[in-house]
């Protein structure tokens, strides 16, 4: 049989090791020795030689290209979607005159795009290099929220709320993948946190932005449209700026010479996820649907994303009802933003530092419940304390912190680029269905206080406390399942799993190590590649 080049360097980096790594190579299949070209041409057949000092320069070089790229454009992403609360606030429902559940339909048509895009963005996350897709994605949804400004009727403003969506549903499972490709795992959680974190940012902006149009009074154009106008040329102005700054992986950097290049990708090997691949395998798909913890990953996040629905879509209209004006209701929200900031961050720091993210999951969840509880009892009573009401409402923010220790848990557990593209595109769809779910649980016939809806979401975090802790148990049994597979290779049953650790350390060096990492770069999935150590 005869290989291409990268195929042959593939090959040889296997066999370079002992019987057991020759006895893995066998059962790799040709589609699978196929990955891993890119990598290879850095890394050769040899282990890079890489100092923590060299570790430290990589990373933040990576973090000035790469992550602030991501922090401002899931920024824009989280305050274009978010506009559409404070522009009703100012007015939009009665200017277009929207009546019934329409303005309830186009919170939810944005997800509902996503939703139907799914299929084909985890196919695009794969096909197209992420500076291509992000730079396409970006003009075209700020070209979208521009013309909300421009829309007088509710079918125009449907239209342009769905495209909004069309053009943003690639956005998380993107940078999902890019955080993957370039960071260590022990690295990921809190970079998922540096722009999951604008979410917050983003509601504070929001509502101060909100705030200062709403004194606006021009007998040419309304308030809400300058919401929309400011918010859309911003975007699309951002576009040019991603194509001059980020690159698609390590491989394709222009800001690493190409000594950098080999010891940024040895610094990856320990994460046992690969390097990144152009090649759809729908092989990995399979995989992932017959793959257990996907359901739950599923539930975690539909469940969270009801509950963020609810607080981006009616958060100033619930806070409207405790008998605060639209102006008032607005920077009342601001704290609300500022509680998302600090729950990310904390949540993320305290997950990477004790190693577990499992924990920090289910304690932010008890507080959301904590949070709920107490807006159903005051909305239900006679007479409301709106101090309790308001305390109850900004519990509701820790939900936030919830969210991007999901994705890091998700892509921390997930190894194949095809997989992982498509394991964050099920990410993003439940993402939908819980931004679907949420305005509808929250009818008009329900205004003020929404007690039906609120009692449904109590209910559904609840739920969502359950399955944390069914997903920590599968894990803890797919461990020991990998454990019997490194032992029938002949491999120790137990590994360190240094991706996990503070300070860079070599993976598979240690005495009795058997010459692991031989297989760290190809593109193996979690069930395929033994050495895989899934994370808490």
């Amino acid at each position: 049989m005869s290989f291409p080049i990268e195929d042959k360097a593939e090959i040889s980096h296997i066999e370079a090791g002992d019987d057991n790594l020759k006895h893995d190579a066998h059962h790799l299949t040709s589609e699978e020795m196929k990955h891993g070209d890119r990598a290879l041409k850095y890394i050769g057949d040899e282990r890079v030689e890489l100092t923590e000092e060299d570790n430290v320069r990589i990373r933040r070089k990576t973090d000035k290209r790469i992550l602030t790229i991501l922090m401002w454009v899931y920024f824009l992403q989280i305050f274009d979607k978010t506009l559409l609360g404070y522009a009703n606030n100012l007015g939009m429902s009665t200017t277009v005159g929207l009546h019934g559940n329409q303005y309830s339909l186009l919170s939810m048509i944005n997800a509902i795009a996503q939703l139907a895009w799914q299929p084909f963005s985890s196919y695009l996350l794969v096909k197209i290099p992420a500076r291509h897709l992000m730079t396409g994605m970006v003009f075209c949804w700020g070209m979208s929220q521009a013309c909300m400004a421009a829309s007088s009727s509710f079918g125009g403003l449907l239209a342009c709320r769905f495209l909004l969506g069309l053009f943003e549903a690639g956005c998380l499972p993107l940078f999902s993948l890019l955080t993957v490709q370039w960071y260590r795992r022990s690295e990921q959680p809190v970079r998922v946190a540096a722009w999951y974190s604008t979410n917050g940012m983003a509601t504070i902006v929001a509502a101060l932005i909100s705030f200062g149009l709403g004194h606006v009074n021009s007998p040419h154009i309304h308030n809400w449209q300058l919401v929309f106008i400011i918010s859309g040329v911003i975007t699309v102005f951002t576009a040019p700026v991603i194509w001059f700054v980020i690159d698609s992986d390590v491989a394709s950097a222009r800001f690493f010479d190409e000594e950098e290049k080999a010891r940024a990708i040895e610094r990856l090997r320990a994460n046992n996820t690969g390097t990144g691949t152009n090649e759809f395998k729908w092989a990995q798909v399979l995989e992932l649907f017959l793959d257990p913890k996907t359901y739950l990953w599923l539930a975690l996040t539909l469940c969270i994303n009801v509950g963020a629905a609810v607080t981006t879509y009616f958060g100033p209209t619930l806070i409207g009802s405790f008998g605060f004006s639209k102006n008032i209701s607005s920077l009342l929200n601001m704290p609300f933003g500022m509680l998302q900031i600090i729950a990310i961050l904390s949540g993320c720091y305290a997950a990477t530092k004790f190693k577990i993210k499992s924990a920090m999951i289910a304690a932010f969840t008890t507080i959301v419940i904590i949070g709920l509880a107490l807006l159903y009892v005051e909305n239900t009573r006679g007479h409301l304390r709106i101090a309790v009401a308001l305390v109850g409402y900004y519990l509701l923010a820790f939900l936030f912190g919830c969210n991007p220790m999901v994705v890091a848990w998700i892509s921390g557990n997930t190894a194949g680029q095809t997989k992982k593209a498509a394991v964050m595109s099920v990410f993003n769809a439940a993402s939908a269905v819980g931004n679907i779910v949420g305005p509808a649980i929250f009818t008009d016939k329900d205004k003020p206080h929404y007690i039906p809806g609120l009692k449904t979401t109590l209910g559904i975090f609840c739920a969502m406390l359950g399955c944390v802790g069914i997903q920590v148990v599968l894990l803890y049994f797919l461990n020991k399942q990998r454990q019997n597979q490194r032992v029938a290779h002949g491999k120790p049953r137990f590994i360190k799993d240094t991706s996990m650790e503070e300070r860079y350390q070599a993976y598979g060096t240690e005495e009795h190590s058997g010459n692991l990492g031989q297989n760290a770069l190809l593109d193996l999935t979690d069930v395929k590649n033994d050495e895989f150590v899934y994370v808490y």
